[in-house]
């Protein structure tokens, strides 16, 4: 552990743990598994090391250890026999504890040896689907509740953004294995989630397709450039916030309009703002999906 002083509330750890707080007094009253600081006005307050230890216990006590057993154990089995435990199932959990104890510790160390580790056992798309995308989530979650600060939020991302632009990277070197169609990424002007985009991004590369990444902040006039130098294109947009409710069907009308009507070109579209389409009216080689699921389906 390291000397940055994290100090968090019996809220911040059940929001972090899943542990109800109630449960976690249960077990601190009856059985003295954390020692918490005190306020003045007896307010719980409890330091990273009491945070690595319930989440530890938290994974046993998920593998079947009564809490009453575990309280009885010297502080240097409990990560021991986490060890010993470790299942893929609970290799995930373990995993993403790790991630956000390293999150909130500003712990690049941490994350890089947890990354390895997983390395060893799984590949990049599995980390990514089954352990960054939960953890994610969960980051957000966090956030949102006030556990963790923005500053939390934007470290553990960029660790992983930049997990996933070095992969990103490696299948860009690839020759691309399927040349019917070309994929054109890009984000409508005012969205920011260029996150999704890229796994998007690793997604078509994976498939062996060829790809043009363009980014941020791309207007339809620039994507009509892109018809005089491909043919059989599929442009990709991903839309949490633009296009706005009110405005994404008039942007598929445009777009169906200035560049798919005289293109052997597709559209697809995902996000949230897919929410808002009306799905009846779709052009022909327009396709709206709901998750990434659908959309890696379909390659």
């Amino acid at each position: 552990m390291n000397s940055i002083n994290s100090v968090f509330s019996i809220k911040d750890l059940e929001n972090i743990s899943g542990i109800k707080a109630h449960t976690i007094r249960i077990w601190e009253k009856r059985y003295n598994i954390l020692e918490p600081m005190r306020t003045d006005s007896n307010i719980r307050l409890y330091d990273a090391e009491n945070l690595q230890k319930l989440l530890n216990i938290t994974l046993l006590h998920t593998h079947g250890y009564k809490i009453s057993k575990i309280s009885q154990f010297p502080a240097e089995k409990i990560p021991q026999l986490v060890k010993e435990i470790i299942s893929d199932k609970s290799a995930k959990i373990h995993a993403i504890s790790a991630f956000k104890m390293a999150m909130m510790n500003f712990d690049q160390t941490l994350f890089f040896n947890t990354y390895e580790s997983l390395l060893s056992k799984k590949s990049f798309r599995e980390i990514f689907t089954h352990i960054f995308i939960p953890l994610l989530n969960e980051v957000g979650l966090l956030w949102q509740t006030g556990t963790i600060t923005p500053a939390h939020e934007h470290f553990i991302s960029y660790l992983v953004k930049q997990k996933l632009s070095g992969n990103i990277e490696k299948k860009q070197m690839l020759v691309p294995q399927k040349t019917d169609k070309v994929f054109v990424l890009y984000l409508p002007e005012n969205e920011i989630n260029e996150f999704a985009l890229m796994y998007l991004h690793y997604e078509i590369l994976y498939h062996g397709y060829q790809t043009v990444y363009l980014g941020k902040s791309i207007t339809l006039e620039n994507l009509k450039d892109m018809t005089r130098y491909f043919n059989n294109i599929v442009f990709v947009a991903y839309c949490t916030v633009s296009p706005a409710e009110d405005a994404i069907d008039k942007y598929v009308a445009e777009m169906q309009k200035n560049i798919l009507q005289s293109s052997n070109s597709e559209f697809w579209i995902l996000g949230k703002m897919t929410s808002a389409l009306n799905k009846e009216t779709l052009p022909e080689k327009t396709f709206a999906f709901t998750s990434f699921e659908e959309a890696i389906n379909k390659l």
